[in-house]
């Protein structure tokens, strides 16, 4: 379990979401998921979504969106019910939300327990768990720590010409980096004017992949002082560029290498990303790889990867393989153990143990 940060999750049980029947994973402060497609990593990540909806009173919206049946394990004609409960230290949240019509979820039961107390309720459409708040049924330290400040999921997944990436946006939006890094520009400009010392370190972590960068050209808009893009230069080139013109894999990185990188005062105290390495070349994959491990210590990280090459940079006790049979039990989650490999690890990397089957997580037969 994580002990040394009471903000932190120590404990995630899921129950009845997508491919996931029954899901109790304790967790470190790195966290690496590993599975073939479909196994259910993103499953898993996707519970933090369905977490974040639920605490901002947002579930309606998100399960009209995303189908009440699709985000049931099997159906609703198999299940009825999705199950969540998290852990932070010895307190803990969860709901458990019922299908009523078909078309909605409502709460069966949301519970909060703190050392000292517990509060718990249900029958109604969205969370209360602020109001409990406000009527001292869940203390300050807990519904800082419920805030999605304190844990975030992100996906850097769209390069795409589309992408809000590369799109123009607003100054002012430079709080936190978002979960898709839509507010990158001003974000990095936020540090560059306050916080230079890790601003340099982000641009000097780009040179590492990418030697002919330089650095980013952050100016906002000269018709529009509130509207900001996101624009860098080479070595020895006056010429300025826009994101387009960096590749895919490269622009991902800037936005792993932002987020692991940002003063530890403005990072949530878990970080979850999904699949961080597509895209990125061996090179970056280990660089990223050391970043996360930089980060974790003083934050939770979770990652959920298809890379061996990813696995290779980590510790055999911080892996969790995900797999998916062909009964009825759904994703399995199970955490790796040194003692169990070292024979194995004498030999073989973590990469190299995965892509021979022999730790699990791969297609079965």
């Amino acid at each position: 379990m994580n002990q040394h940060n009471p903000n932190q999750l120590s404990q995630v049980i899921i129950k009845g979401l997508k491919s996931i029947k029954n899901c109790d994973l304790e967790l470190k402060n790195i966290n690496v998921l590993i599975g073939s497609n479909g196994a259910g990593k993103s499953n898993f990540i996707s519970a933090f979504t369905l977490l974040q909806n639920v605490l901002e009173q947002n579930l309606s919206r998100y399960t009209s969106r995303k189908g009440v049946d699709a985000l049931l394990h099997r159906g609703a004609k198999v299940t009825d019910s999705i199950e969540v409960e998290v852990f932070f230290g010895t307190n803990s949240y969860a709901f458990e939300l019922e299908v009523t019509d078909g078309k909605t979820l409502m709460f069966r039961e949301e519970r909060i327990v703190e050392e000292n107390s517990t509060w718990g309720d249900g029958g109604y459409g969205e969370s209360k768990w602020s109001d409990a708040t406000k009527n001292s049924h869940v203390s300050i330290d807990l519904a800082a720590t419920l805030s999605d400040r304190q844990w975030r999921t992100y996906h850097f997944q769209d390069t795409t010409p589309t992408s809000k990436i590369k799109a123009e946006h607003n100054l002012s939006n430079c709080d936190i980096l978002r979960q898709d890094a839509s507010n990158l520009a001003a974000f990095l400009y936020r540090l560059k004017q306050h916080y230079s010392t890790e601003y340099k370190n982000i641009v000097e972590s780009i040179r590492l992949i990418a030697p002919y960068f330089k650095d980013f050209t952050l100016e906002p808009n000269e018709n529009n002082k509130e509207l900001i893009v996101l624009r860098w230069q080479e070595i020895d080139c006056e010429d300025i560029f826009n994101a387009s013109q960096l590749s895919d894999g490269t622009l991902r990185f800037i936005c792993l290498a932002t987020l692991l990188l940002q003063p530890t005062t403005l990072q949530p105290a878990t970080i979850i990303i999904d699949e961080p390495e597509l895209g990125l070349h061996p090179l970056a994959i280990v660089i990223f790889a050391e970043l996360v491990k930089k980060a974790a210590v003083n934050k939770q990280i979770i990652l959920s990867t298809q890379s061996a090459e990813l696995l290779d940079n980590f510790d055999a006790d911080d892996v969790v393989v995900v797999d998916r049979g062909k009964d009825k039990d759904g994703s399995q989650f199970s955490r790796l153990n040194s003692t169990e490999l070292s024979e194995w690890l004498e030999d073989y990397t973590l990469g190299e143990l995965w892509n021979k089957n022999i730790l699990g997580g791969r297609f079965s037969r």
